[in-house]
């Protein structure tokens, strides 16, 4: 009886043990990628952040000067979901006081990065983050997702252009019940060849269409 006890007792130290061992401990959501460079920003607030995932952290990479000529401050990472995005909005969007947010995310909920999100979850997303911005004063812009026939890292995904269709037009309903700006990449860029990451020349079209809404 007390040798069973023992190990009762022995074998729920050892799992108390291994379950903290499998606690993750890093950054799930990236804080800290732009944590120096937001800190910089906290005594000239930029006329408008970008928030995304890699479509936006490619942008930057592609044409730094479109962002710094404009005081426009990227804030993409690659990967993320709009769930990473809106636990991360207030460090990369609200802290730094923008007239303008735009916010270009959703095509990694449809590509599952994290596993699945309803649409109707993936644009609750979107909209906490335009409601935070609003109730900070800053005025969101919403884009469509850019068209593409495949998701490159899915192949699984056999209807990506009904999503992105169907995802588009949620965005573009929100926008217009809500009186928010609006970017329409899709439609912008509905003859591209580009797929999910634009070429130069693609983002050099997304950049006048921004333009265009921030003045």
């Amino acid at each position: 009886m007390k040798k069973a006890f023992v190990f009762l007792v022995l074998s729920q130290l050892c799992i108390g043990i291994c379950a903290q061992d499998l606690i993750p401990s890093y950054d799930w959501a990236y804080f800290e990628r732009y944590a120096s460079s937001n800190e910089a920003l906290r005594d000239s607030a930029p006329l408008a952040v970008v928030m995304g995932d890699s479509i936006t952290d490619g942008w930057f990479d592609a044409d730094s000067a479109f962002f710094i000529g404009n005081r426009i401050v990227a804030r993409g990472i690659s990967g993320q979901v709009t769930a990473h995005m809106l636990v991360r909005f207030r460090r990369d969007v609200l802290d730094l006081a923008p007239r303008y947010v735009v916010i270009l995310g959703g095509i990694n909920d449809i590509a599952r990065n994290l596993g699945y999100i309803s649409r109707e979850n993936s644009l609750g997303n979107i909209a906490s983050m335009c409601e935070l911005a609003a109730a900070h004063g800053i005025r969101p812009v919403l884009t469509t997702l850019l068209p593409a026939e495949n998701i490159p890292w899915r192949k699984g995904l056999t209807d990506v252009p009904e999503q992105i269709h169907a995802f588009n037009q949620a965005i573009r309903s929100y926008a217009r019940e809500n009186g928010f700006l609006l970017i329409d990449m899709a439609d912008l860029m509905i003859e591209s060849t580009d797929g999910i990451h634009p070429t130069l020349a693609g983002y050099k079209m997304m950049e006048e269409a921004v333009l265009q809404v921030l003045r």
